[in-house]
């Protein structure tokens, strides 16, 4: 039984990975004890993915978190990727979603759990169940997500639901897998292939969670159980919300986003 909450942990013990950055610091500490409180697997390591940041570090010392320099997960900065338009700008939004994807080289259990650093739990979560992962989806998505999917892959997503949903347990090893065959495909990096691939016209060019998901769903959709995400967005803040609000919304929802984070996915500066 969890210490913390008194709800059943069984499974695989998961690591966790959360990007973020300065701004999240508002809502990172709830999403810190929304896992701890609310994943019913044992949780050996919680990886914070950030900007070399004194505040960020003091904040993974205080929690028991893993403080990892984003400048050290891939060959590249935030500052090499070019994903702007004279009206937006996705350069670090497209970052954060390739340092998820080299998630398999932080963690160390075979199974991850990556959520934003905006998203928060309010209610218990499973993300093994039977030998099978289970996807939390919605029920729309971005074409362009598919477009670039085939062109990666070659083959069309099978796309069941939309897996864009905040939040997604990824197995090493197929993470791995992924990413070789995208490599053997394109006769590059992983990630290379990818920044090649998107529509840079186009400002939703590509999504880890959607890509991962849909490759894992296609080599066989019986090794995974569909969920709804029952998620709900809103503009007030962690910290403005009460118990009763919170009460009353986790009998409908199973998390909240918060969505505030403009680092990742600024305007371009006119």
């Amino acid at each position: 039984m969890s210490a913390i909450t008194g709800l059943t942990t069984s499974g695989p013990a998961i690591d966790v990975l959360i990007p973020a950055i300065e701004k999240d610091l508002a809502t990172l500490p709830y999403v810190i004890d929304s896992l701890r409180r609310y994943v019913r697997h044992p949780i050996s390591h919680i990886y914070i993915v950030s900007p070399n940041s004194s505040r960020i570090r003091n904040l993974c010392a205080r929690k028991g978190c893993i403080f990892v320099n984003e400048t050290t997960v891939l060959p590249f900065t935030k500052k090499d990727i070019h994903y702007s338009s004279s009206r937006w700008n996705r350069s670090g939004w497209l970052y954060q979603q390739l340092l998820k994807m080299n998630g398999d080289q932080i963690c160390r259990e075979n199974f991850f759990l990556v959520i934003d650093a905006d998203t928060v739990l309010i209610g218990p979560h499973r993300f093994r169940s039977g030998g099978k992962s289970i996807f939390y989806c919605r029920s729309w998505s971005q074409p362009e997500y598919f477009r670039t999917y085939r062109k990666l892959l070659g083959v069309a997503a099978p796309s069941p639901k939309s897996f864009v949903t905040h939040y997604m347990l990824f197995e090493r090893a197929k993470l791995a897998g992924l990413k070789r065959k995208i490599e053997a495909r394109h006769g590059v990096s992983w990630h290379a292939a990818i920044l090649r691939s998107i529509d840079r016209k186009k400002q939703f060019g590509f999504s880890e969670f959607e890509t991962y998901a849909n490759y894992v769903y296609s080599r066989d959709s019986t090794s995974v159980l569909l969920k709804k995400a029952n998620n709900k967005s809103l503009s007030t803040s962690a910290a403005a919300l009460g118990t009763a609000r919170l009460q009353k919304l986790a009998r409908t929802y199973r998390s909240l986003s918060f969505h505030h984070r403009k680092g990742y996915s600024i305007p371009a500066k006119r």
